[in-house]
């Protein structure tokens, strides 16, 4: 059991070393998983407009919705995955990657 938890306590430590890395990777691969039901339901409410507002509604739309997820709430998310301890963060990074794989999967 020693060697479990240390080895979990080792893998915690060095993911925390790149927290930030690993934040960016995880909301980057929710954004390419949901990005395609987000990018539909926006083209569903301003489908109806003339072609180059249309097209410029959704280029904004993504600029600030991706661009802006990424760049704050990749560090809000590293922030909130530096708050687990050594014996709970790589069992955590664990859940949620296995967890983003289903999704992946199911899609």
């Amino acid at each position: 059991m020693d060697l479990l938890l240390d080895l979990i306590a080792t893998l915690s430590r060095w993911s925390r070393s790149h927290l930030s890395d690993i934040s960016l990777a995880i909301m980057a691969t929710l954004f390419v998983l949901l990005g395609p039901a987000l990018n539909a339901w926006v083209q569903k409410n301003i489908g109806g407009l003339n072609f180059i507002l249309r097209t410029l509604l959704f280029v904004i739309f993504c600029a600030v919705v991706y661009g802006l997820g990424i760049i704050y709430l990749s560090p809000w998310l590293a922030k909130g995955l530096a708050q687990f301890n050594n014996y709970t963060l790589a069992p955590v990074l664990i859940l949620v990657l296995f967890i983003i794989g289903v999704i992946a999967d199911r899609n």
